[in-house]
């Protein structure tokens, strides 16, 4: 069954069309791939799906439910998280705050509570504590809690905004390009970690240029170029798909 479903999705600027009548369902369950060439929409496509741009035209179903009217913390509580392109950590905090931060949408205290410190936002700060160093430490980051981000190594800095990511316990993880500056050994250990979440029942959909890392992680690809999707298909389909070896990959992997 679709956990996501884009229907005829458009996001215009001005007389630019970034993202042209796209249409996409990623099945629940799966690791969902997104390639293409640099411009071809394929961020503006995740920025629409989580609210930070309206979609000129189009419907996205979530749950089957349509989430394209909804602003960003709405469509997160419904179940989608994602990271960026450019890591957006809060570079002063520790590894453990970090993924803290991103629990409040699941706290049972307000700020009142907080500030008197009564027995309800204790037990969400034991609880939320713990929660973050599981996720930290399912993520690779054992021992790494009280690191302030800034001093992680890039590798960990990714894994920790993928740790913050899963901390607002979603259905659906998008991840934008996570395998950027990655060598081959931390490309290798992210697809994992990647294969991990989706054992864990959360389904991904992910914008990656590293293609061997895709067609080795994806059941399905889904490929566009000038805002259009030109391909759909499973791994081995697309890298014998004339119009994407044309697009992007050049020459068959």
């Amino acid at each position: 069954m679709p956990l996501l479903e884009i229907q005829s999705l458009s996001r215009f600027f001005g007389g630019i069309k970034a993202v042209s009548e796209f249409t996409l369902s990623v099945s629940a369950g799966s690791v969902h791939g997104l390639i293409g060439p640099n411009g071809s929409g394929k961020t503006t496509v995740f920025n629409c799906l989580t609210g930070i741009y309206p979609p000129t035209a189009g419907r996205v179903l979530f749950n089957k439910e349509r989430i394209d009217h909804l602003p960003p913390h709405q469509i997160v509580a419904r179940g989608m998280a994602r990271t960026f392109q450019n890591l957006r950590l809060f570079a002063a905090m520790t590894a453990l705050e970090n993924v803290m931060v991103a629990r409040h949408l699941h706290l049972r205290s307000g700020v009142l509570d907080a500030i008197v410190g009564t027995p309800t936002a204790r037990n969400d700060q034991r609880e939320t504590m713990a929660l973050a160093a599981d996720i930290l430490s399912f993520c690779g980051l054992a021992g790494r809690e009280d690191a302030i981000a800034s001093s992680l190594p890039y590798g960990l800095q990714r894994r920790l905004e993928i740790a913050r990511a899963l901390a607002t316990e979603p259905k659906l993880l998008l991840l934008d390009e996570p395998a950027a500056g990655m060598n081959h050994a931390e490309a290798a250990a992210l697809k994992e970690l990647v294969l991990a979440i989706r054992d864990r029942g959360v389904t991904v959909f992910i914008i990656e240029h590293n293609v061997r890392l895709v067609m080795g992680l994806c059941e399905r690809v889904s490929v566009m170029d000038v805002g259009q999707l030109i391909a759909d298909g499973t791994p081995d389909h697309i890298v014998k798909n004339p119009a994407v070896i044309e697009a992007y990959l050049g020459t068959e992997l």
